[in-house]
């Protein structure tokens, strides 16, 4: 219970510091930061909704991630998601629909959770999810989008509801960027961002990070860049190798030092943007966040999943509650077992352990 409720303090310490640096962030915007006023009182009243919980003995994350779509329309290299077939070009089949996903935000809200991370696939493509999520406005939606379905309806919606924050997928400069995602991408990321900006639209960027392109987007120049455009939100995510060719890729101990380090010098060289890195230092948290943590993974079928590098489920929400499903006996057998607390060599300690993930699986259901 210690442990629990140690935790739960550094959530909700964590939490704080977001909203905290979310206000800082759009002090300027009027009709963003009058949004962040209310989003941050809603917070405050999810933090002590996630407390009451963990006193009746059952642990509330303050963070999910919902991949909503398995379609995608580009196929950018080293695509983790579709490496594991999570992502493909085919019609998606029993994914859960715009009804089902609204009933978990709003069973996620009377929870406690206060920020679900939209991701696919293109989470664009699905716009009765991204219109329930609008309609949820006391949790906030970042959404992970390549940039490429933004159009004139999109738009009023956004500028409509606060809540939703795209977050643009970018690699670097333009060769980076287009060499990974397409001829072109770079200068449309850049438009949408120039667009955004005028508008007052809080938006972020999220860089994927290797040891090829750490030192291009960890300079002062590049992040620069993004903010002078108007981004608010800097999420670095550590490369995770899904082959063997690709593994030289993912950032050792040495590029995590120098990662912590520069993302130490632009918060204080930036102190209006939001600046985060994944997964970060996870033995300074006491270890990996997934497994309900800190966070879970809901896949565009319902299964409830440790993280999405991480795709082994034994619960669905479309058979249970979103509480029960945060308490599936593979999470707790997850934390229990100490699988969330070793270091890993690259992106995700899960992803290196997914072999006994998967026969810890094996063993929860042969017992059913």
């Amino acid at each position: 219970m210690k442990e629990n409720s140690d935790l739960q303090q550094h959530i909700t310490q964590g939490v704080e510091k977001i909203v905290s640096d979310a206000l800082k962030a759009t002090w300027k915007d009027p009709r963003q930061s009058a949004f962040m006023v209310k989003f941050a009182a809603a917070s405050r009243k999810a933090d002590k909704r996630r407390l009451a919980l963990e006193q009746e003995g059952s642990h509330v994350p303050a963070f999910l991630i919902a991949s909503i779509t398995s379609r995608c329309n580009l196929h950018c290299a080293g695509c983790y998601s579709r490496c594991i077939n999570s992502t493909s070009d085919e019609a998606p089949t029993d994914q859960l629909t715009g009804e089902q996903w609204q009933k978990v935000f709003r069973e996620a809200e009377e929870l406690g959770v206060s920020f679900i991370l939209l991701a696919g696939g293109e989470p664009m493509i699905r716009r009765d999810v991204i219109q329930a999520a609008g309609e949820t406005p006391n949790i906030l939606f970042p959404i992970f989008t390549n940039g490429t379905f933004f159009n004139a309806g999109y738009r009023d919606l956004f500028d409509r509801c606060r809540n939703l924050v795209p977050v643009l997928s970018i690699e670097g400069g333009r060769d980076t960027t287009d060499a990974r995602r397409g001829g072109g991408m770079y200068d449309k990321l850049l438009g949408l961002m120039d667009d955004f900006g005028r508008k007052g639209q809080l938006f972020g960027a999220s860089i994927t990070v290797t040891t090829e392109n750490i030192a291009e987007v960890t300079s002062e120049e590049f992040i620069g860049e993004l903010v002078s455009r108007g981004c608010k939100l800097v999420l670095f995510i550590e490369f995770v190798p899904v082959t063997d060719d690709a593994r030289h890729l993912a950032p050792g101990e040495k590029e995590r030092a120098l990662l912590e380090q520069a993302s130490a010098d632009l918060r204080q060289r930036f102190d209006d943007v939001i600046l985060l890195s994944f997964p970060g230092d996870e033995l300074a948290m006491g270890g990996c966040m997934a497994a309900g943590r800190e966070f879970f993974h809901i896949n565009s079928h319902g299964g409830a999943e440790p993280c999405p590098f991480s795709p082994f489920s034994d619960v669905n929400v479309r058979d249970t509650s979103l509480r029960e499903a945060m308490n599936s006996p593979l999470f707790y057998a997850m934390r229990d077992e100490g699988m969330l607390l070793d270091d890993h060599e690259g992106g995700c300690v899960l992803y290196e352990k997914r072999d006994q993930v998967q026969a810890l699986l094996s063993r929860l259901t042969s017992r059913e």
